[in-house]
């Protein structure tokens, strides 16, 4: 498959990582191409800095190139995360700062998708339901589902709570780690780092098939006004109708904004997958 990617960067705080050849500097068989978004808080410098350097350190720790190894590959992604996370409060001490940032990663490692988050971000698959592959979908014979291939990480939910409440953290009745913070992962966030916030990414991996049609990453802004299945079909509808996908990402930030009148950061990363000619 031939992977393309476009990216309409919206309101400030928020970054976002797209390299369709990520590994130059770490040469392999394996071409490895990179997608990401970093939504900040408290400020931009943590989204900034996960931005420069959680690639570098996914590859340093061993992101497979040469012969693809899940096992070693997500383990290098975990690896990446804390390492990235440790120098940022490093530096975030040094400078006396105490922003934080949410991040969705995917990395495509030949026919196979890694997906990383913490925190709210999203990252959607559109994948359609026949089996031969054939691009009927994208003609509007089939319609396409949107599987969720990430989870959200708040303080309010029964998983994060227990583990920030085992920390010594609390959460109020607002939902919100120590009556402030939304979020239960996060890069940076410092000064929450003793009760309960850790930048310790779910992620998983999933081989690309024909079915596979579009991927949207998307920050917390994007979904609160888009659910999954509306924001699929909204970009199937466009490029249905042969938009480019860099227009159909504009288009999508565009509607969010003015149209379901966001209020937060929104960035839409819009990635579609075409088969070899």
């Amino acid at each position: 498959m031939q992977l393309k990617t476009r990216a309409r960067v919206t309101r400030w705080r928020t970054l976002r990582s797209c390299l369709h050849d990520a590994g130059l500097e770490f040469p392999g068989k394996l071409r490895c191409a990179h997608f990401a978004i970093y939504d900040g808080h408290g400020g931009r410098l943590a989204a900034e800095y996960a931005q420069k350097h959680l690639h570098v350190n996914v590859l340093s720790a061993g992101l497979s190139r040469e012969l693809l190894d899940v096992k070693s590959s997500k383990k290098a992604i975990l690896d990446g995360f804390r390492k990235t996370d440790e120098a940022l409060l490093q530096d975030s001490a040094a400078g006396g700062w105490q922003d934080g940032a949410t991040a969705v990663c995917i990395w495509v490692l030949g026919q196979t998708v890694f997906v990383a988050n913490v925190g709210d971000a999203k990252a959607v698959v559109a994948r359609s339901s026949i089996v031969d592959g054939s691009q009927s979908d994208l003609d509007g014979s089939n319609s396409l589902k949107a599987i969720v291939l990430t989870r959200e990480h708040k303080a309010i939910y029964p998983q994060e709570r227990a583990r920030i409440q085992k920390a010594g953290g609390s959460v109020s009745s607002n939902g919100r780690l120590q009556g402030r913070l939304e979020v239960s992962r996060a890069f940076g966030d410092r000064q929450f780092k003793k009760v309960g916030v850790v930048a310790t990414p779910d992620v998983h991996s999933f081989d690309l098939t024909e079915r596979d049609h579009f991927m949207i990453l998307g920050c917390d802004g994007l979904w609160g006004v888009f659910g999954p299945s509306d924001a699929v079909q909204f970009v199937h509808k466009l490029l249905k109708e042969g938009l480019p996908v860099a227009a159909v990402s504009r288009r999508l930030v565009r509607e969010a904004v003015r149209e379901r009148r966001c209020k937060d950061n929104c960035t839409a990363v819009v990635i579609t997958f075409r088969k070899n000619q």
